[in-house]
C-alpha cells in the first residue's frame, strides 16, 4: 500500500501542482493537433498527475480517488478510438478517414478536426489508465513482498 508522504512541503506542492498539471495535460491533449503534443503526451501528463496524487497523499486519500476510479475505465479509450473509426466506416468510407465521418451540419474540415480530437482522446484515456494501473500493480506486489518477509 502506498502511504502518504510525511512532508508538508510535498503535500502543499501537490495541492497546487496536481490541478495545474491536469490542466496542462488537457491543453496538450486538445491542442496537440496544432503543435507538439496529442493523445499520448496528454495521457502521460494526466496519468503522471494522478500518480503524483497517490504518492503525495496516499492510496486511500480523497485526493487519490480519481486515480482509483480511472482503473475502472480500462478499455474505454480503445472503444472511443475504434468507435470513431467505425463511424467513419458507417459513413461509407475507410477506417479513420475523417472525411467520411458523417455528422450533419459540419463541413469536412470540422469533421476531420473533431475526428482527430476524439481519436487523440481515446489514446490519452488508455495511456493514463495504463500508467496508473502500473503504479497500483507495483504497489500490490510491494504489499505481497512485505507480508512474505514480515
Amino acid at each position: 500500500m502506498i502511504r502518504p508522504h510525511d512532508s508538508i512541503i510535498v503535500q502543499s506542492l501537490g495541492r497546487f501542482l496536481i490541478p495545474v498539471t491536469q490542466m496542462f495535460g488537457l491543453y496538450v491533449l486538445f491542442f496537440g493537433q496544432y503543435g507538439p503534443g496529442g493523445g499520448f503526451v496528454g495521457g502521460v501528463i494526466l496519468g503522471t498527475s494522478m500518480i503524483f496524487s497517490v504518492l503525495a497523499f496516499g492510496h486511500d486519500a480523497s485526493r487519490s480517488q480519481l486515480a482509483k476510479k480511472v482503473l475502472h475505465g480500462d478499455g474505454v479509450g480503445m472503444l472511443i478510438y475504434a468507435g470513431v473509426g467505425g463511424l467513419c466506416m458507417i459513413g461509407g468510407g475507410e477506417f479513420l478517414n475523417f472525411a467520411d465521418f458523417e455528422i450533419p451540419g459540419l463541413e469536412t474540415a470540422s469533421r476531420r478536426s473533431l475526428g482527430i480530437v476524439l481519436t487523440q482522446l481515446g489514446v490519452a484515456v488508455d495511456v493514463a489508465v495504463t500508467a496508473v494501473s502500473i503504479v497500483f500493480s507495483l504497489s500490490a506486489e510491494e504489499i505481497i513482498e512485505d507480508s512474505l518477509n514480515g
